[in-house]
């Protein structure tokens, strides 16, 4: 059980970081690549905290 939720986790924060990285490669004014990097950073948190069973 807690080897499959770190594993969970390790793969949240990978996924997280490729999205962030895919995201400063996109094409976009600085504003609103900004307002993504929250949105996406936003969305990872609270997916590392529902495999912490705190939602």
């Amino acid at each position: 059980m807690a080897s499959s939720v770190l594993i969970g986790i390790l793969i949240t924060f990978l996924v997280i970081i490729l999205v962030l990285y895919l995201v400063q490669r996109l094409p976009l004014d600085a504003r609103m690549r900004q307002i993504v990097q929250v949105i996406v950073i936003i969305i990872g948190i609270i997916s590392l905290l529902k495999y912490l069973a705190v939602f």
